[in-house]
């Protein structure tokens, strides 16, 4: 039986082909994910993978039901699988920003879904790192969530030369947008142009810009002189003073096609230009607003860097470990007449926070070597009677014969 198109199974390392995704990848993913986000004082939070579908047509329109895995469930409940985070956090933060000092800094690491076209660096599936700072309005804000994404990606060897991200405003499209003479009416239309002019024909997008009294020279133009607004040049002078200058550049290419940014925006490429995105965000200081019907109103803002595409830019840049988790101890039953003391020696050790391993059932000296081999054990643990147990390093062959009570004092040396 085969899986579903565009979902990803994981197994353990060594993987039994390259095809197939390593669960041991995953993992140390999601750990540098949490230590960094701890580091800026994030705190983890998560909410149902199953929501009402009116939560993501209220942020994104009708329009989005196309690219979400919804249905009717028993209780006759319009729902969706979760296509983001974001809507879900605003709807946490609504309900009890009360009980929460501002500003309120979240982290969380969401499995997503969307029914979309598979293509390089998207499925149907992912896994993402969503940071998000609530009730703050000041620049500094944005640069401390624009920081985190940086160091997210130096915490697995890149550097300079693998990324930039990339820094725009919307408020400075808006502007453009405004003295163009352009009509509020059409103004999310336009952004959607500008969101796609790297992956749309010139001529295309000159058609779509005439029709509304722009022009792609003059959009360019601006795009050009890359001209940083106040609050852009308040992060820049703020991710200076942290030694990340080099990380950033002033890019109004970069637009975010989603309607609810209201502000600074940001996208995460590398330099290569040989993926999509590896994380992108920016303010959106009206959905909290909008998703609780007026009720509670706090600015906001966020990123998210999805594991698909950071995960094959690790392995091009060649920045991910051996994961071969070796064990600690093997613990060898020899005399089974043992076995009961040595299932005691086994938990005992464990308990003491050691990854121990042994035969489970009546096996030959030799098979049990190899498989101690097998799993790159640090030692070998026997018992030589009800009190002695001799020790094994599997590196420099030394041994020594302890007590059972010594066993874990030695190991610990």
């Amino acid at each position: 039986m085969e899986r579903l198109p565009g979902f990803r199974d994981f197994y353990p390392e060594p993987l039994p082909h390259p095809d197939v995704w390593s669960a041991d990848a995953r993992q140390y993913i999601f750990d540098q994910w949490r230590k960094i986000a701890r580091r800026y004082g994030f705190r983890e939070y998560d909410g149902p993978p199953l929501e009402p579908l009116e939560l993501f047509t209220t942020k994104s329109g009708e329009e989005i039901v196309g690219q979400l895995y919804n249905f009717k469930d028993k209780g006759d409940r319009e729902i969706s699988l979760r296509p983001e985070m974001t809507p879900t956090l605003a709807r946490m933060v609504a309900a009890h920003e009360r009980n929460y000092k501002k500003p309120i800094k979240w982290f969380a690491i969401p499995q997503l879904f969307r029914y979309e076209r598979q293509q390089k660096g998207r499925l149907r599936e992912h896994v993402q790192f969503n940071a998000d700072l609530i009730g703050e309005t000041d620049p500094a804000a944005d640069a401390e969530l624009i920081a985190l994404l940086i160091d997210a990606l130096r915490a697995f060897g890149l550097t300079a030369e693998d990324f930039v991200i990339r820094l725009s405003s919307r408020n400075a499209w808006q502007e453009f947008f405004k003295h163009g003479g352009g009509d509020h009416a059409h103004e999310y239309e336009f952004f959607q142009i500008i969101d796609k002019l790297e992956r749309t024909p010139p001529d295309e997008s000159e058609k779509k810009l005439s029709a509304m009294n722009f022009s792609l020279a003059k959009v360019n133009a601006f795009i050009d002189a890359g001209q940083p607004t106040v609050e852009l040049e308040t992060i820049l002078k703020n991710l200076a003073a942290r030694g990340l200058k080099d990380f950033v550049k002033i890019d109004y290419q970069v637009i975010r096609g989603l309607a609810y940014y209201t502000g600074v925006v940001f996208e995460a490429f590398d330099r290569k230009g040989e993926f999509r995105a590896i994380a992108g965000g920016g303010r959106y200081n009206n959905l909290v607003k909008l998703i609780s019907g007026g009720k509670v109103d706090l600015p906001a803002l966020g990123f998210g860097m999805g594991d698909v595409v950071l995960l094959e830019l690790l392995k091009a840049r060649k920045l991910l470990p051996k994961f071969d988790a070796p064990m600690d101890v093997f613990v060898l039953i020899e005399d089974e007449n043992l076995r009961a003391d040595s299932l005691k020696l086994v938990s005992d050790l464990r308990g003491a926070g050691y990854a121990v391993e042994y035969p489970l059932t009546p096996t030959k000296p030799d098979k049990q070597f190899k498989r101690a081999q097998e799993l790159k054990v640090g030692h070998t643990a026997k018992l030589e009677n009800d009190d002695y147990v001799r020790i094994r390093n599997a590196k420099t062959k030394n041994e020594i014969v302890t007590g059972l009570a010594g066993a874990k004092n030695h190991l610990a040396k």
